[in-house]
């Protein structure tokens, strides 16, 4: 919450090394089917070449696992960037060797280029020391800007602000402010929708979110190994049997803290995990055997609304059912819809939420949707993310 941000230095006429998140999709051909990542990351680019600095832009791209892999180059993102910028950003051959400081050392004040995959080094994931002041040297500040992987402690986001002045860009510092605001100081009633598979993903988020809700939906798989856990019959649906205890604890200390779990009345079940199986509409705790709880029921639905329309504060993360099938996308598809009615703040914590609300068109119409996938469940576990951390406070 106290980190720096650009706006808190002078850039003019600096290198300034910034790490964006341009892990884009790729078809078949090498071309991006979505962009979202490289237009999140304009407002930073742009402030910083319209206060005269020096910009090189540096990213992963998919897993080449430390070596140059032509398919993992960065080359779509150069041309797809000086679309988006209208002037052309040129792409190094390498990312610390001498193409890269050649294109650095002939920037001039307001010029931008970018340095190929990070991750064709190795050093990158290992959070080489020596890399990072590779790196560093290529520049004379670092940015952070790309919350997405602001939870790995790699050279390229946590490393090299060891060796130079180190701020966030105005992705980071968007949600530090809105993501932590909500958690540290949010108005009330405060409530979380939690989904996803499993228990097992969530604990940490559920244990937190615990100290700071009055309301807590569980949906998704997960529910099935709380339903299991209070005596239900969930025939063959999705559950972690090793979990069950820790779901009564889990119910055990809401109750101890005064937070109410709102858990599925009623299921779509299907007995088949796919699109066209038989599905049928049972109670909660009656899934019949050979059948797999697929969606929340319509019951369920207009609760979860009703209590989505209550709150002041929101955070979304998980989806309800199998959205990716369209038949048992009308849960997901509700909560999305009574999310992005309400007048709140409302914060869509990244992964599949993100996607599902994207998808259907309503990610304008709410507070805030995350980048950051699984940095977004740390952050909402109350961990520490080391590509945050490692930023200048603003006393420095």
């Amino acid at each position: 919450m106290n980190k720096k941000t650009i706006e808190d230095i002078n850039v003019k006429g600096k290198r300034v090394l910034v790490r964006c998140d341009f892990n884009v999709p790729l078809n078949e051909k090498g071309k991006i089917t979505n962009d979202n990542r490289i237009v999140a990351a304009l407002p930073t680019i742009k402030y910083l070449m319209d206060h005269g600095a020096r910009v090189i832009l540096c990213s992963h791209l998919g897993r080449p696992k430390g070596e140059f892999k032509p398919e993992f180059s960065l080359k779509p993102v150069a041309k797809r960037l000086s679309e988006l910028l209208e002037r052309e950003v040129p792409l190094a051959e390498d990312v610390v060797g001498p193409s890269a400081h050649a294109l650095a050392e002939k920037l001039q004040d307001g010029d931008v280029m970018l340095i190929e995959n990070v991750r064709f080094h190795a050093e990158e994931t290992k959070n080489d020391p020596e890399f990072a002041k590779q790196l560093a040297s290529l520049a004379e500040i670092y940015v952070n800007d790309a919350f997405g992987t602001a939870h790995r402690a790699h050279a390229s986001t946590e490393g090299v602000a060891h060796y130079l002045p180190a701020v966030a860009g105005f992705l980071i510092g968007k949600e530090i402010s809105i993501m932590g605001g909500a958690l540290e100081n949010p108005e009330h009633p405060f409530l979380a929708i939690i989904g996803g598979s499993k228990v097992s993903d969530k604990i940490g988020v559920i244990n937190n979110l615990l100290n700071k809700v009055d309301v807590l939906i569980i949906g998704g798989g997960m529910a099935y190994t709380f339903q299991k856990a209070m005596g239900g019959r969930i025939g063959n649906s999705i559950h972690e049997d090793d979990k069950m205890e820790l779901a009564k604890e889990l119910l055990a200390k809401a109750a101890y803290k005064g937070v109410r779990i709102v858990l599925p009345v009623d299921n779509e079940a299907g007995n088949a995990f796919s699109n066209d199986c038989l599905h049928i509409t049972v109670h909660a705790q009656e899934i019949p055997d050979g059948f797999e709880g697929m969606d929340i029921g319509p019951v369920t639905r207009e609760i979860f609304a009703g209590e989505i329309a209550r709150a002041k504060t929101i955070v979304w993360n998980g989806p309800v059912g199998v959205c990716e099938f369209p038949t048992f996308a009308a849960g997901t598809r509700a909560v999305a819809e009574a999310v992005a009615k309400n007048t709140g703040v409302t914060i869509i914590g990244g992964g599949d939420s993100a996607a599902a609300i994207t998808q259907m068109g309503l990610a304008d119409k709410v507070t805030h949707v995350s980048t950051g996938g699984g940095a977004s469940l740390e952050f909402l576990e109350g961990i520490e993310l080391p590509g945050i951390a490692a930023l200048n406070d603003k006393d420095e």
